[in-house]
């Protein structure tokens, strides 16, 4: 079908009569449209539609896309796949916004062709060619290309020629129903009564680290190699080995600004802060400035830009926090005092979240009379940074902002820079997170960390995965942030830290943790029953031995060099948890659609004890052959098993490693002796 042919398909809005296809129950889409899906570069973007008519007569569908910026759409075929569902596809080149549809049409030319094929009266088939010969050089004459024109008129002709005197009803149904011919018309239909689906969907497609991601979160002010002293962007220079020796491709820090001096917290959140306290980075602005300045202790701008570019040497993205948030003394407040609200006192409403006080933290005023002002301000912060050479942002409490807001900030900060990246940090309530990641977030937190049974996993990661979310929400999952050391944590063992880090790390295809405080095993709680660190790096300095000999830093290495080896755990859409007989064993595969890479993990959910079990595959469905044997290769010891059947036995002990991540190798011959996997 030639691409300029969907510029002439008529809207269903103008309801020509004559128009009897239906397009119906487009999919992917979402709220009718109302949101753009999500895909990342490189995918196959996969549409379905029900298109049917009236009577008998043969139907043809086609999806339309076309890229934001470019004005022809182009047009990929759709198959029938049964039941009046259509499908079609294209691929996804390049990264932005996108708008597609679908269109059906009753094809004359299909339609004939079918009939023609059924016929067997001589009489019959000979009148039948002379209608066909008439619709194949409509075909002619619709096409722009010469060589297809030419083509075309003369089988018209032939097929005329043949119709007019021939006597053979095989061969005249030979000729008019060649395939090659047939294909060519096919390409070049007449769309006059054809059908539009009423909408034109959106699509957005990211770059590959939208879907497939690793962070580690540091303070940079604790970065200093020697205790007590205040870190500098000079010193994370000096821990990119570390951090990329560990596999990591973003580097997160928390806020980068100035911090208030009014009101500032003390360690452990305490409400009077020593004249030696730091502050917390999230009470951001003072006299030095605000959202647009960095701590002068960190260094300078030329400082930040300078560590932006050589954690790009070393394959890292650094991703900046931002807080739309002010302490007291952030220029804002006292430039902007319109942008805040007031309490009955008249003073400034600090931060809240009862019984939860947050006195060193102005919120803005979302329904400000100027509230156009405050949005392009806040763009402009986005903006500042994006020429500073950060691409990846982590978004803090994004549900405390206006949703219109951020509807029109992303879509117009990545209609400028597509390959923007942001990440929600929304623990709060699922519709609320959705519509976040609905409104253009990349990439959302979940609510991993306090999932641990296998039941409560197994059921989470099925809805994150093929539930309806999977259109467009992006899970990032952490077993540990700043603000949350679960109970898990707190009273787990070595074997809770490696389990917890593998499963975030296999059963997501982005995923990250806070550091050192997790490699470092770190789980004293502030008290009892508080999700919060003692002695938490968002109020002091805090100094890391990173060296030490028990760090889990090798093993998280490990699991990040297996999941840059293979692509099976690069995606999210085809996880499928596994039949094994034991309540404290979690078992799941994750494997590509060719099935050239099959990962099998089966993790220990009891810190304690070694726990066994009967690990049931399909062998069907990951491509092995029943009455062979098949080996299972551990990415994370180097063990290599032989198994056979679809049951097999596994045993894990989290005093020595809590995790198996089998790559599957199926044999292909054997030679002799020996039995060759791959």
């Amino acid at each position: 079908m030639a691409d300029t042919a969907a510029d002439s398909v008529q809207p269903i809005g103008q309801r020509d009569g004559r128009i009897r296809a239906v397009v119906d129950n487009v999919a992917p889409q979402l709220d009718d449209g109302r949101f753009a899906v999500k895909r990342t570069a490189g995918d196959t973007f996969v549409v379905e539609a029900d298109c049917f008519a009236d009577g008998h007569d043969a139907i043809a569908c086609a999806l339309l896309w076309r890229r934001d910026d470019a004005a022809a759409w182009q047009i990929a075929p759709m198959a029938h796949v049964g039941n009046d569902r259509w499908r079609g596809s294209f691929r996804l080149d390049a990264i932005g916004r996108y708008r597609y549809t679908v269109c059906a049409w009753v094809d004359r030319f299909l339609s004939w062709q079918h009939d023609l094929a059924r016929r067997v009266d001589l009489d019959d088939i000979r009148l039948a060619l002379r209608v066909g010969a008439q619709l194949v050089a409509g075909a002619a004459a619709r096409t722009q290309e010469a060589a297809d024109r030419d083509r075309l008129q003369r089988w018209a002709d032939e097929i005329a020629r043949a119709a007019a005197g021939a006597n053979d009803a095989e061969a005249l149904k030979r000729l008019a129903l060649d395939p090659a011919h047939s294909a060519l018309a096919a390409r070049h239909p007449d769309l006059q009564f054809a059908c539009r689906y009423p909408r034109e969907l959106p699509l957005v497609v990211d770059r590959e680290r939208a879907r497939f991601s690793a962070w580690y979160e540091m303070f940079p002010r604790s970065a200093a190699p020697e205790p007590g002293r205040h870190g500098t962007f000079a010193d994370c220079e000096k821990l990119l080995p570390y951090v990329a020796q560990m596999g990591f491709d973003v580097l997160y820090l928390p806020p980068i600004h100035p911090i208030g001096q009014l009101q500032r917290k003390g360690r452990n959140n305490a409400l009077a802060a020593g004249a030696d306290d730091v502050g917390s980075p999230w009470a951001i602005g003072a006299a030095e400035g605000g959202h647009m300045a960095v701590h002068p202790q960190l260094g300078t701008l030329e400082d930040f830009r300078r560590l932006v570019a050589r954690a790009r040497e070393h394959g890292l993205e650094v991703a900046l926090d931002i807080a739309f948030q002010c302490a007291p003394d952030h220029p804002w407040v006292r430039e902007h005092p319109e942008w805040f609200r007031r309490r009955a006192d008249g003073s400034v409403q600090y931060a809240e979240n009862p019984p939860k006080k947050y006195q060193d933290i102005y919120p803005f005023d979302f329904e400000s009379a100027r509230w156009r002002e405050l949005w392009l301000e806040l763009a402009h912060v986005f903006e500042f940074w994006i020429e500073q050479g950060v691409k990846i942002f982590r978004v803090d409490n994004p549900h405390t902002k206006a949703f219109a807001f951020w509807e029109w900030a992303i879509e117009r900060l990545k209609g400028e820079h597509p390959d923007l990246i942001f990440l929600s940090e929304a623990f709060t309530r699922p519709k609320v997170m959705h519509r976040l990641a609905k409104l253009g977030f990349t990439q959302s937190y979940t609510y991993f960390a306090w999932r641990n049974t296998k039941r409560e996993l197994t059921d989470y990661f099925t809805e994150l995965a093929h539930g309806p979310g999977r259109e467009y929400f992006r899970p990032n999952v952490w077993p540990n942030t700043p603000d949350i050391l679960t109970e898990a944590l707190q009273f787990g063992t070595r074997g809770t830290f490696m389990a917890r880090v593998a499963l975030a790390a296999t059963l997501c295809a982005s995923y990250g943790i806070y550091g050192p405080a997790y490699e470092l095993m770190e789980r004293t709680p502030r008290e009892p029953g508080s999700e919060e660190y003692l002695d938490s790096e968002k109020y002091q300095l805090r100094h890391w031995e990173r060296e030490r000999s028990d760090s889990l830093a090798p093993f998280i290495g490990v699991l990040n060099r297996i999941r840059r080896a293979n692509p099976a755990l690069q995606r999210d859409d085809s996880l499928r948890f596994l039949p094994i007989d034991n309540e404290q064993m979690i078992a799941y595969a994750k494997s590509t659609p060719d099935l050239a890479n099959v990962i099998v993990c089966a993790v220990n959910l009891d810190p304690h004890h070694v726990q066994s079990g009967w690990l049931a595959l399909d062998l069907a469905a990951f491509g092995v052959q029943e009455d062979r044997p098949y080996q299972m290769h551990d990415l994370v010891t180097g063990a290599r098993y032989l198994w056979h059947g679809a049951r097999n036995f596994v045993s894990l002990d989290p005093q020595r490693c809590p995790v198996h991540v089998f790559r599957l190798q199926r044999r292909v011959h054997r030679e002799q002796d020996f039995d060759y996997f791959m």
